[in-house]
């Protein structure tokens, strides 16, 4: 085995999604891409830079087509194609198209105008590098996803399912987000699933497009439903003569506190005759909508649910390689934007995460309150090198301050204290460097 100095070291970061329709050209995180590919120009490793899919929001741009694209790109971040060419100059840098970038394999005139910035192109769905003895399989992802396959790759005109959602959809989003209070629509490509997008355009409308005047007269009959639903059931068993309810003895309780108990007994009051109306009206709802849901499932108009296993396919599709191809170590792969790990039979299925933004979603611990989208960052570049006679897989993050300050509200802020999302990477891998047959047929171990 050569010096370990002499041993490629790869880093892979995806899912970067730059550029798109008028909000969408913003990018959040340019400092500290940039500040990342200038280490990597004065690197000293023997280092190589692949990005592995999504570098570009090419579905995003609805207003120009082809190699136009290339253009505005070209055009709105010449720091980043500048800095690119300089970091191309020191390490080699590789790119491979994704589902939002697939027109990169799409249009051969995209690797010569690559090339101008030292980033080489490949068109193919996926490559292989070796490491130590053995090699790292690289693919976007978006194959073992049935809403985003490109059946026939590199033709320009391939439009799965995804590629509606995202020119009707964040396009639009990206056009329209500097309307509202506060530019938010924009953020709609950090949904995922998308089928959380009806959830949180409700809540970003309850804590930010909504009057303030009525949103904070709506928390405290929302915050107290939950108490108000139980006190409308037992008025309604007093009503029929089941079960007699307390009221004196609730009223003399909270009349030891003078006005405030009077207020608050108020409220109760008014939001218990709400909540019974509504427990009235939604009971029947719930079991009008269960019984279609049934009809409709019986008559098979939907199949499948669009919600994509974000884990199995990937299990599955590494699992292949490795069998078809013993000596692979890692499966190296992007899309889903959730940094994961794992190791199967000696060897790791890696996914390098995004750069945008990422929402978690923390529903309210009491009442029905919206539930909030915790705004947080996660950037990271995966390292892939041997270490001695192992190869080591791990995450280096790139801190970015989590933006909650100035994207969520006061009333958000409060109802997530303490409960913010645990952002941690995960830990590193070591396997064998060598191939099975060089250790004696025995499988490599972690």
């Amino acid at each position: 085995m050569a010096d370990d100095s002499d041993d490629p070291v790869y880093y892979v970061i995806s899912d970067l999604h730059i550029g798109g329709d008028e909000q969408l050209e913003e990018v959040e995180f340019l400092d500290e891409l940039l500040t990342f590919l200038e280490r990597l120009e004065s690197t000293d490793e023997n280092a190589e830079l692949l990005i592995n899919g999504d570098a570009f929001g090419l579905w995003e741009f609805t207003t120009v087509k082809g190699m136009e694209k290339f253009d505005v790109l070209e055009s709105t971040y010449p720091e980043l194609f500048e800095q690119l060419r300089a970091t191309g100059e020191s390490i080699p840098i590789t790119l491979l198209s994704g589902n939002h970038d697939h027109e990169l394999a799409a249009y051969d005139a995209y690797v010569d105008r690559f090339a101008e910035y030292n980033v080489e192109l490949v068109q193919e769905p996926s490559i292989e590098r070796p490491i130590g003895e053995r090699t790292i399989h690289f693919e976007h992802g978006h194959q073992q996803d049935p809403n985003n396959r490109i059946e026939d790759w590199g033709n320009s005109h391939a439009a799965p399912l995804g590629y509606y959602y995202n020119t009707l959809v964040t396009s639009r989003a990206g056009q329209l987000s500097d309307r509202g209070r506060f530019n938010w629509l924009k953020d709609v490509q950090a949904v995922t699933p998308t089928e959380r997008m009806p959830v949180w355009l409700g809540s970003k409308y309850f804590y930010r497009e909504m009057n303030p005047l009525l949103r904070y007269a709506l928390v405290p009959f929302l915050l107290l439903f939950n108490i108000s639903a139980i006190l409308a059931i037992i008025a309604g068993l007093d009503l029929i003569g089941v079960w007699s309810m307390p009221v004196d003895r609730t009223t003399a309780f909270l009349g030891q506190f003078g006005v405030a108990g009077t207020a608050v007994w108020f409220i109760l009051s008014i939001n218990a005759a709400v909540a019974g109306l509504l427990l009235l009206v939604g009971i029947p709802l719930y079991l009008i909508r269960r019984d279609v849901r049934k009809t409709i499932d019986r008559f098979g108009v939907f199949e499948t649910e669009l919600t994509v296993d974000a884990e199995a396919p990937y299990v599955e599709a590494a699992t292949e390689i490795f069998e078809e191809r013993p000596e692979t170590a890692v499966f190296c792969y992007g899309h889903t934007h959730r940094p994961r790990l794992r190791e199967i039979d000696g060897r790791v299925l890696v996914n390098t995460g995004t750069w945008l933004k990422r929402l978690h979603r923390r529903d309210g611990i009491i009442g029905v309150l919206p539930p909030v989208f915790y705004p947080s960052y996660q950037l990271c570049a995966v390292r892939i090198a041997t270490d001695d006679d192992s190869i080591a897989v791990e995450y280096e993050a790139i801190e970015k301050p989590s933006p909650k300050a100035e994207e969520l509200t006061l009333t958000e802020r409060l109802l997530t204290l303490g409960r913010e999302p645990d952002v941690e990477l995960p830990e590193k891998a070591v396997i064998d460097a060598k191939t099975e047959q060089e250790t004696d047929g025995t499988k490599p171990c972690a």
